[in-house]
């Protein structure tokens, strides 16, 4: 003869507080607590990984560049404005424009140092320039037609909407002020 087990109660747990879908200005606009000992939040650290990606990206274009330099030049379209024409010219522009290149990625790379480090003025511009790229990929479909692929747009676009989305975290933001005192 069986005998049926009647399923013992758990105790009521309080459930998860959950943040609300809209959330009123006076809340969001409040000042982040002083704490000049906050622990680096993860999101800091995934938004310095993604600038150190995007570095990536642009050493990789960079040798592009480089190696399809002549096929560049060879293309009717383009036209090199200032430079001879010779060979000489065109060394002499592949310089410029990787220097140039180089200039930009050394810039970020300093900045993700800087935003590694805690520093609000280094996390507003690397969100501003991602802002920046974002929104001339926009114009850049939107008006002229130009299509985002992966082998040219989407990987620089997908990154600096991650940047844009880890560095305008809360976490990262009270990270950035830590040592501001209110």
């Amino acid at each position: 003869m069986s005998v049926a087990r009647e399923p013992q109660k758990r105790p009521e747990q309080p459930a998860p507080q959950k943040r609300p879908a809209y959330e009123p200005p006076a809340r969001l606009l409040r000042p982040t607590v002083y704490d000049p000992h906050m622990r680096r939040p993860t999101t800091t650290v995934a938004g310095v990984c993604l600038i150190l990606l995007r570095v990536l990206a642009g050493v990789v274009v960079l040798v592009g560049i480089a190696a399809g330099w002549e096929d560049l030049l060879a293309d009717p379209d383009s036209v090199l404005e200032g430079f001879d024409p010779s060979p000489e010219g065109a060394q002499a522009a592949l310089w410029v424009v990787l220097a140039a290149g180089a200039a930009v990625l050394l810039a970020d790379l300093l900045l993700a140092v800087f935003v590694f480090l805690g520093h609000n003025w280094a996390r507003v511009i690397v969100m501003l320039i991602a802002v920046g790229s974002i929104s001339t990929s926009f114009i850049a479909w939107w008006a002229q037609g130009q299509e985002i692929q992966i082998d040219t747009t989407y990987v620089s676009l997908s990154l600096d909407i991650l940047l844009l989305l880890a560095l305008s975290s809360r976490s990262a933001a009270a990270y950035a002020r830590r040592n501001q005192r209110r």
